[in-house]
């Protein structure tokens, strides 16, 4: 099966779950553990929209070419949407024509890991060290020096430009 052919499939079956309103186990809320920005599902509703809610505290995926972020290509830092953390550096973000925006590396520790069962396949979650908000996933499919792609939703994202 090629990249693309995997790729769409992949799409697809996310696509079917946002259709259908299939989410991940959501009585799990974000990644577990003990974060500096910690708050209740109330207070994290009060605090983001429901589209970020959505993705960032229960590990929804947004439709693939829908964020404006996939297009940002300006000297800056991509940020947290939850807590504000800076994430990655805009000079480790290309096109992977995925659909999403994609990295090939996050700032020093700004992201950690965990293993994710959904979908019937196993990927690695990325989330927000500082707030465990899903971010996305990691893949080993990217660009040198480190080829792996970050596959973020654009949604838990937000842009800081570079002052001028």
């Amino acid at each position: 099966m090629s990249r693309r052919s995997l790729l769409l499939a992949g799409s697809a079956l996310v696509t079917t779950g946002l259709v259908f309103g299939l989410r991940p186990d959501s009585t799990s809320i974000a990644a577990e553990g003990d974060f500096e920005v910690s708050l209740s599902a109330d207070e994290w509703r009060e605090r983001l929209t429901e589209q970020e809610f959505y993705i960032l505290r229960e590990h929804g995926t947004e439709r693939p070419y829908t964020s404006p972020l996939n297009e940002e290509y300006r000297a800056g830092t991509f940020t947290c949407a939850g807590c504000q953390q800076a994430l990655f550096a805009s000079e480790t973000k290309y096109d992977s024509r995925t659909g999403w925006p994609s990295f090939y590396d996050y700032l020093p520790g700004a992201i950690g890991t965990s293993v994710d069962n959904t979908l019937g396949m196993t990927r690695t979650e990325v989330h927000c060290s500082r707030c465990g908000g899903h971010q996305g996933h990691v893949f080993e499919d990217g660009p040198e020096p480190t080829g792996l792609r970050y596959c973020i939703n654009g949604i838990a994202l937000d842009f800081e430009p570079q002052a001028a």
